[in-house]
């Protein structure tokens, strides 16, 4: 496994270009829920745990911004994407209709257990306390967390 894992590894999955029967989604579906790469009880993480890089500074003075935290954007896009593949005749069908389950708890569950505590919806979240962070309110593409609620894609 590459140690540089997430999401730019995920593009062409994310954005359904892969067939349904492509022994690469099923690689794909199988990384997504590996607690050592992306997967977290929040959502997935913008980078693997085991990358040189992780939840490293940008620069001195910049925060770890897309090195470790999850971010809604990607994550709506995955959500999307295994919903998709959960639909689609294919050998991973099941696995993209579990793993979409429960991404989509997931996700749902933390943003709505840190609006009730906060009463914000947030830029990013910590991936591993599922925590708030960055710009609030920020009800720019969190606010997918809406469209994911509703299952609209």
């Amino acid at each position: 496994m590459d140690t540089t894992f997430g999401y730019v590894s995920l593009f062409p999955f994310l954005l359904t270009l892969m067939p349904s029967n492509s022994p690469k989604l099923g690689d794909v579906l199988n990384d997504l829920k590996k607690p050592e790469l992306l997967w977290t009880s929040y959502g997935l993480r913008s980078l693997a745990k085991n990358a040189p890089i992780y939840m490293k500074k940008n620069t001195q003075d910049d925060a770890p911004y897309w090195r470790g935290p999850i971010w809604i954007n990607i994550n709506y896009l995955a959500v999307r994407a295994l919903h998709h593949y959960s639909k689609v005749d294919g050998p991973y069908q099941e696995l993209a209709e579990k793993t979409y389950g429960e991404l989509r708890a997931n996700l749902v569950n933390n943003i709505l257990k840190q609006y009730k505590a906060t009463g914000f919806i947030y830029e990013q979240y910590n991936d591993k306390t599922g925590e708030g962070k960055g710009c609030k309110p920020f009800t720019g593409w969190s606010a997918l967390v809406v469209l994911m609620m509703g299952e609209i894609y």
